[in-house]
């Protein structure tokens, strides 16, 4: 079965060197292969990508509304054409997510064109939004800095959210942006820094800054962390040792940490964070050279 992988915009290498041995083709961002497999660098996997041939615009539009009703068109070639097709298409809305909102459940496939007269498609894709863009309508004024996307972002994907009373711990929290989204949903957050929160976060009346490293916390000094938010500048190596000693607490319940890359992607570091049992490792709409990984508590 070939599988279609939408490369995150800029990080093609990154995606190509996680499929290598592979890969069949190459149209633009879309990298085919041979089979399945997870690939953090892809914003959106296409599932048992399929090739037709076409007449007419309208030819196109037909066969596509003949098997379902959502398709997203990705044109890195014969773009005029293939945004025809899709204006004959039902409209799919491209308006930004609201927070907390529920995401779309209807299927939404994938389309793009080969030559004028080949269409390349798969009716069921990973994300429910168009291409893996998650873009949401900002908050102007609460955050302390955009960082607060990032999370927002992981957890509409997580399809899990901090609730009052979890205790919530941030690592390498200032200016605050991170703490200010779990201290807005209720939860009571410590927030680790060596620097200061924002005035108006710290003055929020479920957070409290404790001035330290991220690396010195003891998970022993903890009852219980119900979500363990990072989103600390340092070698991926060093997280992975962080993470693997609040797993053996057994003290925490899920966890959001950003791994940033100095370099050179380090990408068996990424494969260790993703065999971790509950884990998902990916590249969000709002990551710069980095990833995310989610994890919740295997049941």
């Amino acid at each position: 079965m070939t599988t279609g992988y939408l490369a995150a915009e800029g990080f093609e290498a990154q995606l190509r060197e996680e499929l290598r041995g592979h890969i069949l083709s190459e149209h633009g961002r879309l990298i085919l292969a041979d089979e399945e497999r997870p690939a953090a660098w892809a914003a959106n996997i296409w599932v048992d990508v399929r090739e037709v041939g076409i007449e007419s615009i309208g030819d196109a539009a037909a066969k596509l509304k003949a098997i379902q009703r959502n398709w997203a068109a990705y044109a890195p070639l014969h773009h005029r054409r293939a945004k025809l097709i899709d204006e004959k298409l039902p409209h799919v809305s491209a308006k930004p997510l609201n927070f907390g909102a529920p995401l779309p459940t209807a299927p939404l496939g994938s389309f793009t064109l080969l030559a004028p007269d080949r269409m390349l498609y798969a009716a069921r894709c990973s994300s429910p939004v168009p291409h893996g863009e998650f873009v949401f309508n900002e908050d102007k004024s609460g955050p302390p800095n955009r960082a607060y996307l990032k999370l927002w972002e992981a957890l509409t994907r997580f399809g899990a959210m901090p609730k009052a009373g979890d205790i919530c711990l941030d690592l390498g929290a200032s200016p605050g942006g991170w703490t200010w989204v779990l201290g807005k949903l209720g939860a009571q957050v410590t927030a680790i820094d060596k620097a200061p929160l924002a005035r108006h976060v710290a003055a929020m009346p479920n957070v409290r800054w404790q001035q330290g490293s991220a690396f010195a916390l003891e998970p022993r000094d903890f009852e219980r962390v119900d979500w363990l938010c990072s989103d600390v500048i340092c070698y991926p190596s060093r997280l992975l040792k962080l993470v693997e000693r609040w797993l053996a607490s057994g003290k925490l319940r899920h966890a959001i940490c950003t791994l940033k890359f100095q370099g050179e992607t380090d990408h068996e570091t990424a494969r260790a964070f993703a065999a971790i049992p509950g884990s998902r490792l990916m590249h969000l709409h709002h990551n710069k050279h980095e990833l995310t990984w989610l994890w919740q508590q295997p049941s």
